[in-house]
């Protein structure tokens, strides 16, 4: 069995490294948001011209970003979705609530520090997991049945 894994979330930290070198050897397949900040949030004025409201340049962005998010998470098995602690992730929600209304089995990656804001996120996935090599564990137990240790 192979896994298309889809990592979403918060893109200033390390954690979609961590998960692809600890699944090495796994039949799993990655794919993600472009993680660029930059890229990202300009991607839609660069492409489709400049806007000299803000709302309207990010809301380019937005759309452009979301072709790709869309298929991503359409074609995953599996969506992890990393809530991280400098900024609010209101895109990771939403990606979290759309791979769920799909049907999608969600990995939910946070703090315990909030565990109240995402309560509704958290009762959406099948696990809420802690830190990365976690979400590794549950992708190797899937596919292998082996437990970690």
């Amino acid at each position: 069995m192979t896994l298309n894994v889809y990592l979403s979330g918060e893109i200033h930290t390390d954690w979609r490294d961590q998960i692809i070198e600890g699944a090495k050897g796994l039949d799993v397949t990655f794919s993600a948001p472009v993680t660029d900040h930059d890229a990202s949030d300009d991607c839609g004025v660069s492409i489709l011209g400049a806007e000299d409201n803000k709302y309207w340049h990010d809301h380019k962005g937005a759309m452009v970003n979301a072709i790709r998010t869309r298929k991503g998470i359409a074609d995953a098995d599996v969506v992890v979705v990393r809530f991280g602690e400098k900024y609010r992730q209101w895109n990771a929600a939403f990606d979290a609530g759309y791979a769920a209304a799909l049907g999608k089995s969600l990995i939910v990656l946070q703090m315990p520090e909030h565990d109240h804001a995402l309560k509704e996120v958290d009762a959406a996935a099948l696990a809420v997991a802690r830190e990365p090599s976690q979400v590794v564990d549950i992708l190797r137990y899937v596919l292998t049945g082996s437990l970690p240790g």
